[in-house]
């Protein structure tokens, strides 16, 4: 039997919780004390700011997206596959991963000239340099059509990023339904040639279904 999460992972997540429902900026760590029965002072030992809680969790939710890419990357050899991997991948975060992907993605620019982010924001250019190299692999093999790979990858995160403002789970859009309308829409604009587009398109898919068994076993 697992034993009870430690003092300062109970903080990191009700920081992350608050964060995702409330903001950055209305995130108070005397809110947080109080709801887990603790003096503020606890919550400075462990991490000193509010600011350094910021980094922690944004430093651990990008250190798990770029462990879920390079995993997809091993299985997934053609570049359609792979924007599509990424494309589900990002509508399921807002179930497996919910509350840390909100607060990620509502507070993208805080911090944005802190030195100490530099890492972390260097993880997500990674990311984002490696689904527009696929895109330019695809467009020079002639697999994709000849478009503009950084603007294309713009358009995927940047679709992505706001999801958090629309998506409810429990609606009826499913994040997996929601995944394969993204993927018929980019995909359908980026194949040269749409024959195989209904399968890349497929909720319950080859693709579709790996990045689902790769998600599960990722520890969020």
């Amino acid at each position: 039997m697992a034993g009870r999460p430690g003092r300062k992972d109970e903080i990191l997540a009700t920081f992350i919780r608050h964060v995702a429902e409330r903001g950055y900026d209305q995130t108070n760590l005397g809110d947080i004390a109080a709801e887990l029965q603790m003096s503020k002072g606890t919550i400075v030992h462990h991490f000193g700011t509010k600011a350094q809680i910021l980094r922690d969790l944004e430093e651990s939710y990008m250190n798990r997206r770029r462990g879920e890419v390079d995993l997809l990357w091993e299985k997934l050899t053609s570049p359609a596959d792979r924007v599509a991997a990424i494309i589900y991948a990002t509508a399921l975060y807002q179930v497996t991963d919910r509350d840390a992907t909100i607060a990620t993605q509502r507070e993208v620019i805080q911090l944005a000239d802190d030195p100490e982010m530099r890492k972390i924001r260097g993880l997500r250019a990674q990311i984002q340099q490696l689904v527009s190299d696929e895109i330019a692999a695809g467009v020079e093999s002639g697999v994709f059509r000849r478009i503009d790979p950084d603007v294309a990858t713009m358009l995927v995160f940047g679709a992505g990023q706001w999801m958090w403002t629309w998506f409810r789970p429990g609606a009826p859009n499913t994040p997996q339904s929601v995944g394969a309308t993204m993927v018929d829409i980019v995909l359908g604009g980026l194949l040269a040639d749409r024959y195989g587009l209904a399968e890349l398109a497929d909720p319950d898919g080859r693709v579709a279904g790996f990045v689902r068994d790769v998600l599960e076993a990722t520890p969020q």
